[in-house]
């Protein structure tokens, strides 16, 4: 479903993994159409119905609203991001619907708590293929077909530093940082700019009590991150003010140690 009117005035942005009005991505979503962006993003209810908080039902429906508010035009498309021909795809019915991409923000990811001793070879390659491989064929597929003004072009992803009983999620995570960070250098003569944010602890809906008690704990701040604080520094990133912040792998997660 597309809605709004699309603006020559308003630059597009590609989010992936906005399944739930939640998430992270949903909360991303939202700022950067209320600061004049069109948002086309991703979602894959299959993920969802493994994990322990299931799926939403009409969520999608509901966050397109919300950005229709906002006076953005949207485009949600199912997308599993495990099969490699996805990426293409998904940038091709993003500019059918509506036009090319300015900023691409990635926070879509496969995330199952497993250690050294007890991750499988099949959950350590789906994790692989959703946050890495993923990862480097959208960015790809965004260079070779960017097209706006040099100097606003914005490439973020969402990444994490979990490493113990964590093992596939945190590696693959690792190996993203690798490539968003390599696109600052690769696609720095298009003037498109490339980081990474740590958004630190964000209970969406997966944290048990005890988690949260040492996360909150564990952070300066005495709280646990929400969507929006991770939404702020995306906006930011993606304005021309933030042009200058280029490279870099960022931690915005109130000090959590």
């Amino acid at each position: 479903m597309t809605t709004g009117s699309l603006s020559a005035a308003r630059p597009l942005a590609l989010i992936t993994g906005v399944g739930r009005t939640v998430g992270i991505g949903a909360g991303i979503a939202q700022r950067l159409a209320g600061s004049g962006w069109d948002i086309a993003f991703t979602y894959w209810n299959p993920y969802d119905a493994r994990m322990a908080w299931g799926t939403e039902p009409d969520a999608t429906e509901a966050i397109e609203a919300i950005l229709s508010e906002r006076g953005a035009a949207t485009a949600a498309i199912e997308a599993d991001l495990a099969d490699p021909d996805t990426p293409a795809r998904v940038f091709d019915e993003v500019e059918r619907r509506l036009g090319p991409v300015t900023a691409l923000v990635m926070s879509h990811c496969e995330s199952v708590d497993s250690g050294l001793l007890d991750t499988t070879v099949e959950s350590f390659d789906r994790h692989f293929a959703v946050n890495t491989r993923a990862t480097w064929l959208l960015i790809r597929e965004y260079g070779r077909r960017f097209s706006a003004d040099k100097g606003t072009g914005r490439i973020v992803s969402l990444t994490s530093d979990h490493t113990v009983g964590n093992l596939p999620y945190g590696a693959s995570k690792g190996a993203m940082d690798r490539i968003t960070l390599a696109a600052a250098h690769e696609l720095a003569p298009l003037g498109v700019t490339a980081n990474a944010i740590n958004p630190g602890p964000v209970d969406t809906g997966w944290m048990t009590e005890e988690v949260r008690a040492h996360c909150i704990g564990a952070t300066p701040l005495g709280r646990l991150g929400t969507p929006q604080d991770t939404a702020h520094l995306v906006d930011f990133l993606c304005s021309r003010e933030g042009q200058w912040i280029n490279g870099q792998l960022l931690k915005s997660n109130g000090g959590f140690e």
